[in-house]
């Protein structure tokens, strides 16, 4: 039986090879770390969370559930091990990195139809086929030229931004106070209260500190909406964070009975507890202007930084001009690309992809039409959006507005949206047809 290669172990590679592996197939998963590392990566874990701990929500009313529950209907590693390594965080499903990273990395590991290749794939000519590039958007310099020599054409990118991570003991309990918005939820959260001469102290520090100064190949900074770093946001405007992660609205404060002027939250980052994110602070500040800053942040003057935020190019391929529907290229119909680095954005939607290759290239392998998931479903919302002919092409995670449109009457305006959203999800799940 041949080997089908993957390259990249994050996480749709991850899913990808586990997937494969789990319908007989024999996989070689290549993985250039630890040999070589990135600027986001720690460990040389298969699988490693680099941005947040969050995969997005859990709610069976909400899109990304949605993705979540075909996903577990499709048996998806990624999501056993995020059940596996959960940790508080309301209505998402957070994890902690570590357990969740070492669970995966054992399913892998110790999968009697994976062969895990520590080495760096420097070019597409040296993977043999059929293969599936699931290398992200930190894909070393060399492939990521030898890929653009294969598509003739640039790579379009963005930028990451990274959150701050706190010690909880250095958390100052006696002015925060736990709770989530308008009360739905476990009080996961740690909310920082700030007045209003607060909030726009902290507004004019940000603006004023001092950043860290992009490359000359990165002066042209693109940012994904759903993690732009907290100076791209401001650009916008002083009151912008204000209505955006640090709006006060359904926070009740407990010790006051009133809602603040701005809230910071906080997200637990593992399962002890230790420590705990700041929801929607990716920042390209310099080190030492973030800790004295959000040290100003009320329940933050002694905070201990366990992780401070910082900033990183992604890669990423323009999938509707280069990839068929079943992505894989053009050019080479047994060349396959998976998570990240198709156009997809978030942990939980690069798994999918993951999942979704997995599937085409099980089909070609078995001489088998490749049959995609159907449009309906959160899978093919998802996988339409990266694949339909459009002008304008720009990362996209799940969203209500990638399903098919729902028309009628009484289902128009905002008044409409609720129901709008549960017959998309009903369409979803009525449609829904296992993929293997």
């Amino acid at each position: 039986m041949k080997s089908i290669c993957v390259v990249g172990a994050g996480l749709a590679g991850s899913e990808c090879a586990y997937q494969l592996a789990q319908l007989g197939h024999k996989v070689d998963l290549i993985e250039m770390r630890p040999k070589v590392t990135t600027p986001a990566h720690k460990t040389a874990l298969f699988a490693e969370l680099v941005c947040s701990n969050s995969f997005g929500s859990k709610t069976d009313y909400s899109a990304p559930g949605q993705l979540k529950w075909e996903a577990r209907k499709h048996g998806s590693l990624i999501l056993q091990a995020a059940e596996v390594a959960t940790v508080p965080a309301g209505m998402a499903l957070g994890v902690d990195r570590v357990v969740f990273s070492e669970f995966i990395t054992d399913k892998i590991r110790n999968h009697p139809n994976i062969t895990v290749i520590e080495k760096v794939v420097r070019s597409l000519d040296e993977v043999p086929r059929p293969a599936v590039i699931a290398t992200g958007p930190l894909t070393h310099d060399d492939l990521s030229h030898s890929m653009k020599e294969h598509f003739d054409d640039d790579f379009l990118y963005f930028y990451d931004a990274i959150a701050p991570i706190i010690d909880t003991e250095s958390i100052n309990h006696d002015i925060t106070w736990k709770g989530d918005r308008w009360g739905k939820g476990t009080n996961d959260y740690i909310n920082c209260p700030l007045n209003k001469e607060q909030y726009y102290n902290l507004i004019e520090e940000i603006k004023a500190a001092r950043k860290v100064e992009p490359k000359e190949f990165e002066k042209d900074a693109k940012y994904f909406e759903g993690c732009m770093p907290i100076e791209a946001i401001i650009e916008r405007g002083d009151r912008t964070l204000r209505f955006g992660p640090m709006s006060p609205k359904g926070l009740d404060n407990p010790k006051t009975e009133k809602w603040e002027y701005a809230i910071v939250q906080l997200r637990q980052e593992n399962k002890e507890a230790t420590a705990y994110n700041m929801v929607g602070f990716q920042t390209k500040m310099a080190y030492g202007e973030q800790k004295r800053i959000f040290r100003m942040i009320p329940g933050l003057e002694d905070a201990e930084f366990l992780k401070l935020g910082s900033i990183h190019r992604n890669l990423y391929i323009h999938s509707p001009k280069k990839l068929t529907p079943h992505l894989s290229s053009k050019k080479d119909p047994q060349l396959f690309f998976a998570g990240q680095i198709t156009g997809v954005e978030g942990y939980f939607d690069s798994t999918c992809i993951g999942l979704l290759v997995s599937s085409f290239v099980h089909q070609q392998v078995n001489g088998n039409e490749i049959k995609l998931p159907n449009r309906f479903t959160a899978f093919g919302s998802l996988l339409n959006a990266i694949t339909e002919d459009k002008k304008h092409f720009q990362p996209t995670n799940i969203n209500f507005s990638l399903f098919p449109a729902i028309t009628g009457d009484g289902l128009r305006g905002r008044k409409g949206r609720e129901q709008r959203r549960e017959l998309q999800l009903k369409n979803a799940q009525d449609n829904f047809i296992p993929l293997h």
